[in-house]
């Protein structure tokens, strides 16, 4: 880890985990409990590999819930084995673990094997938490879930919400037993956008400031193709084997974030799952992951594309970064696996030279070279992606904007059209998050998209706005002898 990031202050409230086999309603009764649909749900088994967090509150208390993976009984280097080792490092920090087990299905050898490991390998209390035991047909195996040794289970339903109530009551006593103390249920930050205080200036006037709040954290995701290496990278920025990675493409199928600080700044930074083409996505699930990915775009304000160097901005890359460009959102290309490239000059030259042709939107994008695997390059990302932010929330005054409009307008008068010249009167910033310009005069609307794109340029140029997409938008003057 770099010294200029660091861990974000574990969260506070009881920790709760959430283990079982594959397939018993883990992530549903995660979301339950989370109240917002956070985790993928699926009838497939083991949709969850990844151990995420959510804050929570219950009447008062807060909670801090933590989702796993399924527990298999696999012990060698694979897939199974190594989600099952992440699991257990959800586990440490747990002030108590909920074995689930599916009614339903009644009570199979392998809960019985993880019950007994449980039993002897945790430290924090394990309730036994029978689930899908709507209606009667869960009765038979609620009965024999007293077989496990664990207790008494705690029947409900996370699908419907029955039985919730007495779960509710069980989390509230044990941490009334801890002394947690009580917060106010405030909603999380999580995607929200709405950060509009003005935190820093660039002159004694406030004709430019930018709009952003010191507390809120700086929401990053980090996406591209399958197997580009998204998961090494967070893995990388954060110091630490938080998520799972492998030679295998597609291992993660969350969004799920982190938060941390660079500089003192707050973070939250997104893994997301490979963005393939569209037309190769067939399974369903699939299309729950890439649709979980681009839920963590439009509440991303800075989008990190990481592309192999092998094959960097294919005709994916492009539809991505296009899609991140089109949300508004600023982009960072970042070329990974760069310490294996051969012929590094060429492929970063040829990289610039296709955003040039096929993103003129957004001129001087960041593009970095870099190494998850072998963690360079992590600083110049991470500070160019604060850098782009700020640029993201510049807000220019008005008088400053008119000043600038009336010295181009001088330089290079709009064209005729239709035999008459348009008439631009004056030009304001509308919002932030990209920036946004209005343009009022007469027959506006009719301007050229070459001198709209005229004019754009030159507020990169002049006023150093590079790297995030920029819109304009026009309003014609009315006239008031229209009509007479």
């Amino acid at each position: 880890m770099s010294e200029n990031i660091r861990p974000s202050a574990q969260r506070t409230g009881l920790r709760v985990a959430i283990v079982g086999r594959p397939n018993v309603g883990k992530s549903t009764l995660f979301n339950r409990l989370a109240g917002r649909k956070l985790a993928l749900v699926h009838d497939q088994p083991g949709v969850t590999r990844d151990w995420r967090e959510a804050d929570t509150h219950i009447a008062g208390w807060p909670f801090v819930v933590i989702d796993t993976a399924g527990l298999e009984e696999a012990f060698d280097e694979s897939l199974e084995a190594r989600m099952r080792r992440k699991t257990q490092e959800a586990l440490g920090g747990a002030d108590v673990v909920l074995f689930i087990v599916d009614a339903r299905a009644g009570i199979v050898p392998m809960d019985q094997h993880f019950s007994a490991w449980l039993r002897q390998n945790n430290d924090a209390p394990v309730w036994l938490v029978a689930n899908k035991c709507e209606g009667n047909k869960g009765k038979e195996g609620y009965y024999d879930a007293f077989s496990l040794g664990l207790g008494e289970p705690i029947a409900i339903s996370a699908e419907h919400g029955d039985g919730m109530g007495e779960l509710y009551s069980e989390l509230i006593t044990l941490a009334q037993k801890l002394g947690v103390e009580t917060g106010e249920n405030e909603e999380d930050e999580e995607g929200s956008l709405d950060a509009d205080e003005a935190f820093d200036a660039r002159d004694d006037e406030g004709a430019i400031r930018f709009e952003f709040s010191a507390d809120r954290p700086v929401q990053m995701a980090v996406i591209g193709r399958p197997n580009a290496g998204k998961s090494t990278l967070v893995n990388a920025i954060l110091g630490q084997d938080r998520f799972l990675t492998g030679p295998e493409a597609g291992i993660t199928r969350d969004s799920i974030s982190v938060d941390l600080q660079y500089k003192g700044r707050p973070i939250r930074l997104y893994d997301t799952a490979g963005l393939r083409r569209q037309a190769r996505i067939v399974e369903g699930l699939e299309k729950m992951s890439v649709a979980d990915s681009l839920r963590s775009l439009r509440y991303a304000q800075v989008v990190i594309l990481l592309m192999d160097a092998d094959s960097p901005l294919d005709k994916q890359d492009l539809t991505i970064a296009r899609r991140v460009i089109d949300e508004g959102r600023g982009l960072i290309l970042a070329i990974n696996k760069w310490d294996i490239t051969d012929n590094k000059q060429e492929t970063l030259q040829a990289v610039r030279d296709r955003v040039e042709r096929s993103m003129p939107q957004v001129k001087g994008v960041p593009i970095l070279t870099l190494s998850a695997l072998h963690k360079k390059g992590l600083d110049t990302l991470m500070q160019a992606a604060v850098d782009l932010f700020q640029v993201w929330t510049v807000r220019f005054s008005t008088a400053l904007l008119n000043r600038w409009l009336h010295e181009r307008l001088e330089n290079n008068p709009p064209p005729l059209v239709g035999g008459r010249r348009v008439k631009i009167r004056y030009i304001t910033q509308a919002k932030t998050r990209p920036p946004t310009f209005m343009l009022f005069g007469n027959k506006v609307d009719e301007l050229p998209d070459s001198y709209r794109r005229y004019l754009v340029n030159a507020l990169r140029e002049d006023f150093n706005v590079w790297g995030t997409p920029i819109r304009l938008n026009v309003r014609r003057s009315n006239n008031p002898f229209a009509d007479k």
